[in-house]
């Protein structure tokens, strides 16, 4: 099976860090390294996080972390430790400090290389092309190709959360990640390749609901009985990730009134690896950079009123937007990558 290779830009974030624990286990890909941004929280947070993240979930070890942007090209950073905690990872129990030497090992390998650097080098190193997936702001990846334009000639694709079409979660049309950086997104979309929006409108519908928690507690296969939500997980990393996920579906709960958390990042690394789980069509996508009520707007051209083109720059038509998840499989993706870590996981040594 040829692997699909993968970069990470991310900003962890719970759903970040489903994105990351499939970009490990899903067969289909390879992860070649991640790199953090503001946005779910500070940018130092964002880094620390991340290397955590990959000391629990079992990292091969050359994988590591390059810290990026903490702050947009041009406007105010933005956090949502409303949804995420005063550190992103907010609820979040028994992951490994970052002070432990095997974590500070990991951050070594990078070297004091920043984000551009860690994907300049990885990008120009790669055998092929690589697919470049961003679950946070796009600032790190407006910066890589504004000062390396060369580098799109190895980009397979940029599949990326964030947008709406005709709704938004952190203003009443803009999604979160665009509006934290619209300059950044605009210069991606631009961008001469091929680009996947995986929009709010099919990331709330990955929702994980109490039949999937159920499954991830017990290691069960899907059932209808109901867990009271104190109930202990069979393992550490289990109960790492069931206390993340209760977290996170608490804050949806009080602010969106879900019945539980839309796994928004993990659906685009899902799109990297498994696009015959979607539905999409190809639009003309831009970003509102001006308007006063309407910044971080993702505008789609639902009627091709700009008669754009077939090409994937700035006259074109940019974007693949989808538009339906096969959710079921979705889970079940999720739940089989759950599997797979349980076995590796430093978390569960003494088990």
């Amino acid at each position: 099976m040829t692997r699909t290779k993968v970069w990470l830009d991310c900003d962890p974030g719970h759903d970040d860090a489903i994105a990351l624990l499939m970009c490990l286990y899903l067969p289909e890909l390879e992860l070649l390294g991640v790199s953090t941004v503001f946005g779910n929280t500070t940018a130092t947070d964002t880094y620390e996080n991340a290397l955590r993240l990959l000391h629990a979930f079992a990292a091969p070890e050359e994988i590591t972390v390059f810290p990026g942007a903490s702050k947009p090209l041009l406007r105010a950073a933005r956090i949502d430790s409303e949804i995420h905690g005063l550190h992103g990872l907010g609820g979040t129990e028994g992951l490994t400090p970052f002070s432990d030497p095997a974590v500070q090992a990991r951050a070594a390998r990078a070297g004091g290389r920043n984000a551009v650097q860690g994907m300049e080098a990885a990008f120009r190193d790669v055998e092929g092309k690589v697919t470049l997936v961003s679950t946070g702001p796009m600032t790190n990846s407006a910066a890589l190709f504004s000062a390396f334009p060369d580098l799109v000639q190895k980009v397979e694709r940029v599949v990326f959360m964030g947008g709406g079409v005709g709704l938004g979660n952190r203003s009443p049309v803009a999604e979160y990640n665009i509006l934290c950086d619209p300059e950044a997104a605009q210069i991606v979309f631009d961008l001469p390749v091929p680009k996947v929006m995986v929009p709010l409108n099919v990331t709330h519908s990955a929702i994980f609901d109490e039949d999937a928690v159920t499954r991830l507690v017990t290691h069960a296969h899907a059932t209808s009985a109901r867990i009271d939500l104190n109930s202990i997980p069979t393992t550490p990393l289990r109960h790492t990730l069931y206390t993340l996920i209760h977290f996170f579906a608490s804050t949806y709960k009080k602010v969106f009134d879900f019945d539980g958390p839309p796994m928004h990042d993990a659906v685009a690394v899902t799109y990297a690896a498994h696009p015959e789980l979607f539905e999409a069509t190809r639009y003309r996508v831009d970003v509102e950079l001006a308007g006063t009520w309407t910044a971080g707007e993702t505008v789609v051209d639902l009627w091709d009123y700009r008669g754009c083109d077939e090409s994937w720059g700035a006259g074109g038509k940019n974007v693949l937007v989808t538009e339906k998840l096969d959710v079921p499989k979705f889970i079940d993706l999720f739940l089989e990558c759950v599997d797979k870590a349980d076995y590796a996981s430093p978390l569960n040594v003494h088990r």
